[in-house]
C-alpha cells in the first residue's frame, strides 16, 4: 500500500463516513453497523489500486451496498443452521437502548424500507433518503438514470400501498436524524 492510497482513504473516511453509516443503518434497519462501515472502508483500500474512481462517494456507496448484501447472505446462511449451532451467538434482537433510541416514525420507515424489494430499497435510501442524484444513484447502482427514476417511483407507489401516509412525511423525518 503506498502512502497516498492511505491518505485519499483517510480524506474520504472524515468526508463521507457519515453518509456510509446513515446509508447502512437505512439499508440494514440496523444501528449497530460500525462494523460494516469500516469493512466499507477496508474493502475500498484494497480496491483503490485497481479502480478507476471518478466520483469517491457514489463509489463508496457501491462498496457499502455490496458490504450490507455480503452480510445479509451470511445472517441467511447462519439462519439455516441448527439451533444448536446458534446458542451462542448474540441475539439478532435490538436492546432497549436500540430501541429507545429509534424514534417511532424511524422504526415506522425502517420496516417499511426493509419489507420491499432490493431494487426499492437502494433506489428509495440512496434517492430519497441520501440525496443522491439520478446519475450518482445510477453509478452505484449500474443502471441508466431512467431505471433509477422509474424505480423510484415504483418504490414510492409501493410505500404508499403499504402505509396509507404521505411517504415524503417520514422520508423527512428520516433525514433529520
Amino acid at each position: 500500500m503506498d502512502d497516498n492510497a492511505g491518505a485519499r482513504i483517510e480524506q474520504w473516511f472524515l468526508a463521507y463516513s457519515t453518509d456510509i453509516y446513515r446509508f447502512l443503518v437505512y439499508y440494514t434497519g440496523r444501528t449497530d453497523i460500525d462494523d460494516l462501515v469500516q469493512e466499507t472502508f477496508i474493502r475500498a483500500l484494497k480496491a483503490i489500486h485497481y479502480t478507476e474512481i471518478a466520483n469517491p462517494k457514489t463509489w463508496l456507496f457501491a462498496i457499502a451496498r455490496n458490504v450490507a448484501i455480503d452480510e445479509k447472505r451470511k445472517t441467511k446462511l447462519i439462519s439455516w443452521l441448527p439451533d444448536i449451532f446458534l446458542q451462542h451467538l448474540v441475539s439478532p434482537d435490538k436492546t432497549p437502548e436500540e430501541s429507545l433510541e429509534l424514534s417511532e416514525n424511524k422504526r415506522f420507515l425502517y420496516n417499511i424500507i426493509n419489507q420491499l424489494k432490493r431494487s426499492y430499497r437502494d433506489v428509495l435510501i440512496l434517492r430519497g433518503i441520501k440525496g443522491l442524484s439520478s446519475r450518482e444513484t445510477a453509478e452505484v447502482l449500474g443502471w441508466s438514470e431512467a431505471k433509477v427514476n422509474l424505480t423510484l417511483h415504483r418504490a414510492i407507489k409501493a410505500v404508499q400501498k403499504k402505509r396509507n401516509v404521505p411517504v415524503s412525511e417520514v422520508i423527512q423525518d428520516a433525514v433529520t436524524r
